[in-house]
């Protein structure tokens, strides 16, 4: 399981220009560094080092005998032969697309904005027991719309039916907005595990979407 998710873990990709572009999961990654399109970027004390699929091996080996990092903020994949730390963030060597500039409008980004909280009675709950709510019904004429929808656990959302939250008797604890900038990417950079990818998520690029 442990390799499962390493291999799934997030990995920012930069334009052959340092521009964010989007990002991808670490299996993806190793893929294109296998086929030399890509090279990984290091930051360490805010300088950049770049390396190859071959020697990226090769400082991995030198970190895993000197001790593993923690792994709270570091992911390892392992096999017979050899262990190789999952990069941050990989740059495109052959590759000039500009990042998109707007946030897409999708259960995944609402899930993030929302912070996987019921927007009716606050509390956090697993996507899977997470829905989503048009405040105004479809019957209505409410639209699908980042201002018109919002998570709402189960109990909520069955409370509320085909309602309005006035005539439900319900009130949202935040009013959505549209995000500017990419909710996931939001919620990642709170982590110190992705604190690398700051100095290239200028406010311009914070919609990069995920793939």
């Amino acid at each position: 399981m442990q390799q499962v998710a390493a291999l799934e873990s997030s990995v920012l990709v930069l334009n052959k220009f340092f521009m964010a572009l989007h990002v991808i999961s670490a299996k993806r990654a190793f893929v294109l560094l296998c086929k030399e399109t890509a090279e990984v970027i290091s930051v360490d004390d805010g300088k950049f080092s770049s390396y190859n699929f071959e020697t990226w091996k090769d400082v991995s080996l030198y970190k895993a005998k000197s001790g593993l990092p923690d792994e709270d903020y570091t992911s390892w994949i392992r096999t017979v032969s050899f262990e190789i730390e999952v990069p941050k963030i990989i740059r495109l060597l052959f590759y000039e697309k500009l990042p998109q500039s707007n946030v897409k409008f999708n259960r995944r980004n609402i899930f993030a904005r929302d912070e996987n909280r019921c927007q009716y009675c606050g509390q956090k709950f697993p996507t899977s027991e997470l829905s989503l709510d048009h405040i105004v019904p479809k019957a209505y004429d409410g639209k699908t719309t980042w201002t018109n929808i919002v998570c709402a656990c189960t109990d909520c959302n069955k409370k509320k039916g085909g309602r309005t939250p006035i005539q439900a008797r319900m009130k949202l604890i935040r009013k959505p907005v549209k995000p500017k900038h990419s909710p996931i990417l939001s919620l990642k950079l709170r982590s110190d595990r992705y604190r690398s990818w700051k100095q290239f998520l200028d406010e311009a690029y914070w919609s990069v979407p995920l793939k």
